[in-house]
């Protein structure tokens, strides 16, 4: 459900705020609900987390679900994972009714396609992370069992790959390795 007025980030943030329920993204200055995960795409997700939390280092990098990033022009985004150092969490620390929003650029920004967002996490969501600058971006396909990494390069384009088969290591988790095949297994 996406609401047509417009509306500044500090109403955004009064109505996530206030408890109301769904998961709420600001779409260039548009308040959108996020629509609930399939049972594939939350498998895929509660997977990818558990394999990430097995391997990185919680005194360095956390793993986080549905946590917000921010990038100009009013525009909010719930990613269904990201990789986050836990020097990002410093502003928001002991601040209690501050949401955590990240405006830095991420390690690794990870969204798992579904019907209701596929079209839009490519056309929209993918170009948004791109002008953070993050890092590295996966989007995963549970039906097709793929994975497209786009990794930030040098002169701050991105190098799209498509990943069926093997493993896949970030470029900014040393040591993390993930299986494809682990992904999709049932």
């Amino acid at each position: 459900m996406a609401v047509a007025q417009r509306m500044s980030e500090e109403a955004y943030l009064e109505i996530v705020q206030s408890g109301q329920e769904g998961a709420w993204e600001l779409h260039d200055g548009r308040l959108v609900e996020k629509p609930g995960m399939s049972w594939d795409h939350g498998r895929i997700v509660t997977r990818l987390i558990s394999l990430f939390d097995q391997q990185l280092d919680p005194a360095e990098f956390l793993v986080f679900t549905e946590l917000r990033v921010r990038r100009p022009a009013a525009t909010i985004f719930l990613p269904d994972i990201m990789v986050v150092p836990t020097s990002y969490g410093e502003p928001f620390r002991g601040r209690p009714g501050t949401l955590a929003i990240f405006a830095d650029p991420l390690p690794l920004v990870v969204e798992v396609w579904s019907p209701s967002t596929g079209d839009y996490d490519v056309d929209t969501t993918l170009p948004a992370y791109q002008q953070r600058g993050d890092r590295e971006i996966w989007r995963i396909h549970p039906y097709e069992r793929t994975l497209t990494s786009w990794r930030r390069q040098p002169d701050g384009s991105y190098r799209e790959t498509l990943h069926r088969e093997g493993t896949i290591a970030p470029v900014a988790l040393p040591g993390v390795t993930i299986d494809i095949a682990a992904l999709f297994d049932n």
